[in-house]
């Protein structure tokens, strides 16, 4: 019987419904037996108070934060 044709465990089964198949197998391989945590923001905290400081114009503090999933609070905070 192939591969695909049996029934994936569920984590697996939506991952393939994600990234598909073949995708979902090389994350399996990689990384079977393992817990991994995905951390909520996408980028590198060090790297987004970097590109902040860059792009604030004094005036777009709440577009940077929800263009970058922080709070206003912490973005006014780096800039300062």
């Amino acid at each position: 019987m192939s591969g695909s044709k049996l029934k994936l465990n569920e984590i697996y089964a939506e991952l393939s419904d994600l990234i598909g198949y073949e995708n979902t197998i090389k994350v399996y391989e990689q990384y079977k037996g393992q817990q991994i945590n995905f951390p909520v923001n996408l980028y590198d905290k060090t790297a987004v108070k970097e590109m902040i400081k860059e792009q604030y114009n004094g005036q777009n503090a709440k577009e940077l934060a929800r263009q970058y999933n922080y709070s206003e609070r912490w973005v006014r905070m780096i800039v300062k």
